[in-house]
């Protein structure tokens, strides 16, 4: 017990020498979650509440071009934009401006539009009665056929718009279209069986769609922002020391420090094992830190609380075990590494890397499935699904235990293989 004291000890001396890298530890992942949790609030608040130009092209002048462009409006997401320079908009222009990315989407409404969905409605329902009646039958023979050809509602998006935006303004016009042919059918009907149109027609769904979310003591565990965010960058600034642990162990070897450890009657395991209990030191303070700015500061800068709901103990519990795979992956490249130019910029991409294909930077149901299968191979991914899981998915100790279980083996075999290729190279 002693020896490994006086090896803590030993680290504790060398992390005071350089204290510049010492705060940047702390210091980075606060600038990181503090700007990467603003970034995304402020563009969910952009994408609620600011009210984005649409352009629209009214070629209809009827029933369907005025009810698209009043629930566009009232929906609080558009305002309609039907004249530029006191000039009312035509196609080309509207196209121009989209595809020139001054707008980020336009309209088009084409001519005859409500008349021929009318006619069309006619002519579908005449055709049902007509197996009715006799009478009906005479009524729809004597209806002439009129043009009902299908009709396009051309829509243009600027080039540079994502795929979600655009999927999302499809899916809404559509809707808005549906209920309009809806209505059209109640009244076509009504009007053939001698009954009064529809006009008090209510165009609410019959059917409706209600998130379900997890509970705790009788309240909604509502997932935010600051909850997806703190425990992601915290597991990056958690890996972010084997950039200084690597380097530690490469400066040791280049200046003889190891020689003269090993000629005390130290074995490497100490010397591993006083490696380890430091940075997981510096590991837990950097989640403390964390959570403290998730809960404290985030509500005074207008983000929202990070709420643990009661799971500060096993968030603690996987924090510590990320922290153990972290340490394990510093000392084997700090035992592999031979100059710190070695260490330093491959530590630095390496994290980065398993960052990203670990899922702290994109969600990983939104890659590839070859990637999917990869990412179940990062320890990035084992912390951040227990941290999840935990906090977002109201997870035990049992749930969890597979994650930190995996994060632990990957910290005894980074170890493991330290070891083993520190003695083979000192035996050569």
């Amino acid at each position: 017990m002693y020896k490994l004291l006086m090896s803590v000890n030993k680290e504790i001396l060398l992390l005071k020498r350089d204290l510049g890298g010492l705060i940047i530890l702390f210091v980075m992942p606060l600038i990181l979650v503090i700007t990467i949790t603003l970034i995304q609030d402020s563009t969910f608040k952009t994408a609620t509440e600011t009210k984005i130009p649409v352009l629209v092209v009214d070629n209809d002048k009827g029933e369907i071009s005025k009810t698209v462009s009043e629930n566009l409006g009232e929906s609080g997401s558009f305002s309609i934009v039907s004249q530029l320079d006191g000039k009312p908009l035509d196609e080309t222009t509207a196209k121009e401006k989209v595809f020139d990315g001054k707008y980020q989407m336009a309209i088009i409404i084409p001519a005859n539009l409500s008349a021929g969905l009318k006619a069309k409605v006619e002519e579908n329902v005449n055709s049902i009665l007509e197996g009715f009646t006799a009478t009906d039958s005479i009524i729809a023979k004597q209806v002439v056929t009129k043009n009902t050809a299908p009709k396009e509602v051309r829509l243009y998006f600027d080039p540079a718009s994502q795929s979600a935006f655009k999927n999302a303004v499809k899916s809404t016009i559509d809707k808005m279209i549906s209920q309009i042919e809806t209505k059209s059918i109640y009244n076509a009907f009504k009007e053939q069986m001698g009954e009064e149109s529809t006009a008090a027609f209510n165009q609410e769904s019959y059917i409706s769609f209600k998130e379900i979310v997890p509970m705790f003591k009788d309240k909604e565990m509502v997932p935010n922002s600051t909850q997806h965010n703190v425990p992601a960058w915290t597991l990056f600034a958690m890996f972010f020391i084997v950039v200084p642990l690597s380097i530690n162990i490469v400066k040791e070897k280049n200046q003889g420090t190891q020689v003269r450890l090993r000629t005390n009657p130290v074995s490497y395991l100490t010397v591993i094992a006083g490696k380890t209990v430091t940075y997981l030191i510096i590991c837990m303070l950097q989640f403390f830190l964390m959570l403290a700015v998730g809960i404290y500061l985030f509500p005074h800068i207008g983000l929202p609380p990070l709420v643990l709901n009661g799971a500060f103990f096993l968030m603690s519990v996987v924090a510590l075990f990320s922290g153990f795979a972290a340490v394990g992956f510093g000392i084997l490249l700090g035992t592999f590494a031979k100059t710190q130019e070695q260490s330093a910029p491959f530590g630095a991409t390496s994290v980065v890397i398993l960052a990203a294909v670990g899922g702290v930077w994109v969600p990983v149901f939104a890659m590839p499935k070859i990637m999917q299968y990869v990412a179940k191979a990062s320890p990035m991914n084992w912390g951040l699904e227990a941290f999840y899981d935990v906090l977002l998915r109201n997870s035990t100790l049992a749930g969890i235990l597979p994650h930190i279980a995996l994060l632990f083996l990957f910290f005894v075999a980074m170890v493991a293989i330290s070891i083993v290729y520190d003695e083979k190279k000192r035996a050569v």
